[in-house]
């Protein structure tokens, strides 16, 4: 294998910007950026909790939120800016949902989300999540950086963002006509890339209200109108149409997976448009916030709480209450409970799982039918170690492994993600020690481990043989890692399903480019509504934050949604 210094400037993250809204469709596909996992390994420690249990729980409120993932956060957290009384009910012990992070022995794990970028920009420079953090007032603080590292068949890609020196990898490894072919697709997408931040999330309502909001960004979306239907379809069709390179195409269909979960032909323009906006041009960066995910969990868990909003840990909502007459009206808490909505529910659970909390007798058929029929992302598998760092004094953060272009990027076992936090934050392992999170990215079927009991031997036999993958991934980056591992977990997709309480451990809906099953923040229920996943839609934080944000805003006065806009600069 030959090793190449890239200098790409592909800008990948986790917690990017999202395809925004096109002139033509109104809501374009997103499917988030370098998406978050979920639920990680098997866990072993718990935070003690002295809130409220049983009955103690039973309260009246306006909204209640079920579900403190990303999406549920941010909706809530924006809900209580707007002046309303909040109420999140949260299932799992520790909030945060895909993104949650946990500590054993003093290293602190990442179940989700590791390469972020646009949380800290202003205005238009942010992402939905950076949006949804400055109106709350909860800045992060974050290490910039602008480097990450890819093993592919061809060789070792240590990438920097910021600069386009991707030519020179693919004159030495294909020769001046690829290099002429990529230098005419970054000049095809840079249009594009305009007519797709026309209209930020963050404006967006799903109420008569909308088009006051969306008047503002009037004059873009009417600039860019002539381009912007070629934002609503798959990238593939301008991949296939103008590039004939298989290392390009393979390269392309894997940043169109880290983005979305699916290859170029199941991935939206539009996303693609906004890395090569974003990735591509000078002096951009990657962001790390300092204390990993949990930085970003807790930021919303306080912009919700300083206003007055609560939220409720171990309290599993086991209903939907809904009044004939009025709708969606509570929540029944298993264990005991019952929490009073005035105003609303929202639902950050999937949208299998919310199916499942409503009485049946007031769900309309097709409404059910189409939700549960909803195509749902595989599964994952998790890798957390703990281990020995003497010697490796310089690890990248962030590391990529493609181990066949001929299986698909979206093939089982094949692509593995690596993130090392503490490379940027020391502080969230010991001591001369370092913590590692790595995963397969919803290639992992459910069916393999369904029915299996956990702790089975043929349970751990399986977690033993599917998680090899990882573990040799990781020795690529450090051959010696086995020798060091002072702690080691596997997750898997039934680790999903326990800790997120995920229909079959998925990370969210499998929608592609151009699928008329998008998942609307509004339902046929009065007074019922969904936030996160599938109805941005999308699977990534840019996605589900969008989410929130639009759900909060739809519930909301639109004298505070537009003092917000000037509040945020967008």
């Amino acid at each position: 294998m030959q090793v190449y210094r890239l200098r790409s400037g592909a800008r990948c993250g986790w917690a990017g910007k999202p395809a925004q809204h096109s002139l033509v469709r109104g809501v374009v596909r997103q499917r988030g950026i370098l998406r978050a996992p979920g639920a990680g390994a098997e866990q072993t420690s718990a935070p003690t909790s002295s809130q409220p249990k049983g009955e103690a729980r039973s309260h009246e409120t306006e909204i209640v939120v079920i579900g403190s993932g990303i999406g549920g956060l941010c909706c809530a957290a924006m809900l209580a800016k707007y002046g309303h009384k909040v109420t999140v009910a949260e299932s799992h012990y520790t909030p945060g949902g895909a993104a949650h992070s946990y500590q054993n022995k003093g290293y602190h794990f990442e179940s989700g989300p590791s390469l972020y970028s646009g949380m800290t920009g202003k205005g238009k420079e942010a992402n939905p999540l950076g949006h949804v953090l400055q109106a709350i007032g909860e800045p992060l603080d974050c290490k910039y950086y602008n480097t990450w590292n890819v093993l592919v068949p061809e060789g070792t890609f240590l990438t920097q963002v910021g600069n386009d020196n991707f030519g020179s990898v693919l004159s030495k490894i294909r020769g001046p006509e690829a290099v002429q072919e990529w230098n005419s697709l970054q000049e095809l997408m840079r249009p594009l890339a305009s007519a797709a931040a026309a209209l930020p999330p963050a404006a967006m309502r799903l109420d008569p209200w909308a088009a006051i909001t969306v008047g503002r960004y009037l004059p873009d979306l009417i600039t860019q109108g002539p381009v912007a239907a070629q934002l609503t379809g798959p990238f593939a069709n301008i991949l296939d149409k103008n590039i004939k390179d298989p290392f390009i195409k393979n390269w392309m269909n894997l940043l169109c997976f880290l983005l979305s979960g699916l290859p170029a032909n199941g991935t939206i323009a539009a996303e693609i448009a906004y890395m090569f906006n974003e990735w591509y041009r000078p002096n951009c960066s990657l962001e790390f916030p300092m204390g990993g995910s949990q930085a970003m969990v807790s930021a919303l868990v306080r912009g919700l709480e300083k206003r007055g909003g609560r939220l409720l840990l171990n309290s599993h909502v086991e209903r939907i209450i809904s009044d004939d007459n009025r709708g969606a009206s509570g929540v029944v808490l298993r264990g005991g409970g019952t929490i009073k909505a005035t105003e609303a529910v929202v639902s950050n659970a999937s949208v299998w799982d919310t199916v499942k909390m409503l009485p049946p007798s007031i769900v309309p058929e097709q409404w059910r039918r189409e939700r549960v029929q909803t195509p749902p992302c595989p599964s994952f598998m998790h890798l957390h170690l703990g281990f020995d760092a003497t010697g490796l004094d310089d690890l990248e953060l962030h590391h990529i492994v493609v181990n066949s272009w001929d299986k698909g990027v979206d093939a089982e076992q094949n692509v593995v993600l690596i993130s090392i936090a503490s490379v940027m934050d020391p502080s969230l392992a010991p001591a001369g020690k370092h913590c590692l999170h790595a995963y397969l990215p919803a290639t992992e079927p459910y069916a393999l481990w369904e029915g299996l009991d956990r702790k089975s031997d043929e349970y751990k036999k399986l977690k033993e043989e599917r998680s090899q993958v990882l573990w040799s991934a990781v020795e690529r980056i450090i051959p010696d890692i086995r020798s060091r591992v002072e702690v080691s977990a596997v997750g898997t997709p039934l680790t999903h399903q326990r800790y997120l309480r995920r229909h079959r451990g998925s990370y969210g809906p499998a929608i592609s480019a151009g699928d008329a099953r998008v998942l609307p923040v509004t339902t046929p229920i009065p007074r019922l509504y969904c936030t996160g996943d599938g109805t941005f839609p999308g699977i990534g934080l840019p996605a589900v934050a969008a989410s929130g944000a639009i759900t909060a805003n739809t519930l909301s006065p639109i004298t505070e949604h537009w003092r917000m806009l000037d509040e945020i600069g967008v």
